[in-house]
C-alpha cells in the first residue's frame, strides 16, 4: 500500500508542476506590467515582440501612436475630434492596408518608449529620421520635409541667429531634434508639450525663444495671424520625418511603403497635404 500510495504522489505532483508550467507561459504571453484585460484587443507581436503585418491584419487594426497636441500634424478640432496631417496619412494608410486605425495619444517624451512597450505598432507624429533611431528601429519611406526655425517674440530684437541662443531660454520638447539643436547653441531648455504651449510660454516671457518646426509656423500664422511671434533664422538643411517601428516590424513597413507610394501617385497624398499647407511638403 505505501508504495502504491507513494507513487499515486509523485503522479499527483508531476501533473501539478506540468500545471504550473502552463500557467506560467500564458502568463508571458500577456507580456510584463501591462493590463492584461486589453491583450485579447490589441494586435498580437511577433515572437520577437514587435508587431508584424499578418498580426496587424489579424487585429483589424493598426495602433497608432500620436501625440494629439502638436497641429497642424495631430490635434483635436474644435468639436474634440483628434485630426491633423499625420492623423489623415495614417488613416489613409490603414485604410489601403484593409484595417482601421486606432490612435492612442501620448506626449512626445514617452512616445518612442510606448513604441517599445508595444503601446502601439507605429508612430506618426512627424518623427524625424536620425542616424541614432535607425540604429534602433525602422522607418518608413518619408512623407514629410521640413526646416527647423528659430521663433522668437515680435518684439524681440537680442535674438537673431542660433547662435544668440547663448545664455537664453528656448521652449521646448524636451527629447526631441529642435531641443538638442537649441541645446546644442547653447541655449537652457524650457519644457513644452508642444508647440502651442512653446509659443504660450514665449508670450508670457517665461521663454526667450523656441526652435521649432517652419509648417507649424506656418500653420499658426495663418490660423492666428495676430500671434505675437517671428521667425529670425532658418536652418540650412531640411529634414525630413517618417513613420517609426519596431526593427522586427519589416514586412508592416514594407506595406505601408507601398500603401505612401500609392497615395502619392494617385493623388491622395497630395490633397492632404495641400489641405494643410497649400503645397506638397513631402519634397
Amino acid at each position: 500500500m505505501k508504495k502504491w500510495g507513494s507513487l499515486t504522489l509523485m503522479l499527483i505532483l508531476t501533473m501539478l508542476v506540468i500545471a504550473a508550467c502552463g500557467n506560467s507561459s500564458n502568463t508571458a504571453t500577456t507580456g510584463s506590467g501591462t493590463d492584461q484585460s486589453a491583450s485579447t484587443t490589441e494586435s498580437t507581436p511577433s515572437s520577437s515582440g514587435a508587431p508584424t503585418l499578418e498580426s496587424v491584419k489579424a487585429s483589424g487594426k493598426l495602433r497608432i501612436g500620436t501625440e494629439g497636441t502638436y497641429a497642424p500634424f495631430t490635434f483635436h478640432d474644435e468639436s474634440g475630434k483628434l485630426t491633423g496631417f499625420d492623423v489623415d496619412i495614417a488613416t489613409e494608410v490603414s485604410k489601403r492596408l484593409g484595417v482601421e486605425p486606432e490612435f492612442v495619444e501620448a506626449k512626445w517624451d514617452g512616445m518612442i518608449a510606448g513604441l517599445d512597450a508595444n503601446r502601439f505598432d507605429t508612430v506618426f507624429n512627424e518623427v524625424g529620421v536620425t542616424p541614432e533611431r535607425q540604429e534602433k528601429y525602422l522607418f518608413s519611406d518619408p512623407y514629410i520635409t521640413s526646416k527647423g526655425v528659430l521663433i522668437v517674440r515680435d518684439d524681440n530684437t537680442d535674438i537673431k541667429t542660433f547662435a544668440d541662443l547663448k545664455g537664453k531660454k528656448s521652449a521646448q520638447s524636451l527629447t526631441s531634434n529642435f531641443g538638442k539643436i537649441a541645446e546644442e547653441n547653447g541655449a537652457e531648455l524650457v519644457a513644452a508639450d508642444g508647440f502651442p504651449q512653446a509659443v504660450q510660454l514665449l508670450a508670457s516671457g517665461r521663454a526667450d525663444a523656441t526652435v521649432n518646426d517652419n509648417l507649424s509656423y506656418l500653420d499658426m500664422k495663418k490660423q492666428q495671424p495676430d500671434s505675437p511671434i517671428k521667425v529670425v533664422a532658418e536652418q540650412d538643411d531640411a529634414s525630413q520625418s517618417a513613420a517609426i517601428f519596431n526593427k522586427s516590424s519589416q514586412d508592416l513597413v514594407d506595406a505601408v511603403n507601398k500603401a505612401l507610394k500609392d497615395m502619392k501617385a494617385d493623388g491622395t497624398y497630395l490633397e492632404i497635404s495641400k489641405k494643410y499647407f497649400g503645397e506638397d511638403v513631402s519634397k
